[in-house]
């Protein structure tokens, strides 16, 4: 299984002005980062979780020239606004692009994407096939997918457990029966956002706390704002099997 970090940033906490603080100066590229996605290359698929802002960009970068599926961990802006970018694939493909999310997800891309759901077949329009899941393993391929429900705030979101790889963003709290389904696993992608608590994401010490908990063989923290600091200075701070992901990043485990 091939992981690839897409983005591991986020919204929160960036400036929306020219910044000139040690962050944004920052000449190490693991400093610069896209909205938070990963792809999953595994058992001859292709999966992405979730397609924020950047997903052309990402793309284009990783020069992805084919996806089977894409996941969603919940509907907010930042995790789903780049799908109408999904096109593409159509386009070379001549496929649907098999989406995998729950019914409220569907009924905010539907709302976010009227055009690509209209009864009317306008021609050039993304072609998506919506699939949708509960708490309960489904399959991609003939490849088991266990969801991981948790809480961004007080919206029910989605993590996801892949052989043993876990990828759990944008989450503030998680329940013991949720945390059994990450236990023996060798990578687990996690939600960090910044030092000081928040109201809708793990701080790095409640990132720290549950890996430590949960005790993965790596873990990697994503969704990292612009006041968590310089990615190599958080990382010398850190234990040596946890550490910030960066975009780009490419592992592979059994």
């Amino acid at each position: 299984m091939k992981i690839t970090l897409l983005g591991t940033g986020t919204s929160q906490g960036v400036p929306v002005i020219a910044c000139k603080c040690n962050i944004c100066t920052s000449s190490n590229p693991k400093d610069n980062r896209l909205r938070s996605s990963v792809m999953i290359e595994v058992d001859n698929s292709t999966i992405v979780i979730d397609t924020g802002p950047d997903f052309r960009q990402q793309m284009l970068r990783e020069d992805v020239d084919n996806i089977d599926a894409i996941l969603f961990t919940h509907h907010h802006k930042d995790h789903v606004a780049g799908m109408d970018d999904i096109r593409a694939f159509n386009h070379k493909w001549k496929k649907d692009i098999q989406v995998f999310c729950t019914n409220i997800t569907s009924n905010a891309l539907k709302n976010e994407f009227p055009y690509i759901f209209d009864t009317y077949n306008y021609p050039g329009v993304p072609k998506v096939n919506i699939n949708l899941f509960e708490n309960k393993i489904f399959k991609i391929n003939n490849l088991d997918i266990i969801p991981i429900k948790a809480l961004h705030y007080k919206m029910q979101v989605f993590g996801f457990r892949i052989n043993d790889f876990v990828y759990l963003t944008d989450i503030s709290e998680i329940s013991e029966i949720e945390k059994e389904k990450i236990k023996g696993a060798d990578l687990l992608i996690l939600d960090s956002l910044q030092r000081k608590k928040h109201i809708s994401h793990f701080n790095l010490e409640q990132s720290i706390n549950l890996i430590e908990e949960i005790k993965p063989k790596r873990a990697l923290l994503t969704h990292i704002s612009h006041h968590m600091g310089l990615h190599e200075e958080v990382n010398n701070q850190l234990p040596s099997n946890i550490q910030l992901a960066f975009d780009g990043q490419t592992l592979k485990i059994n």
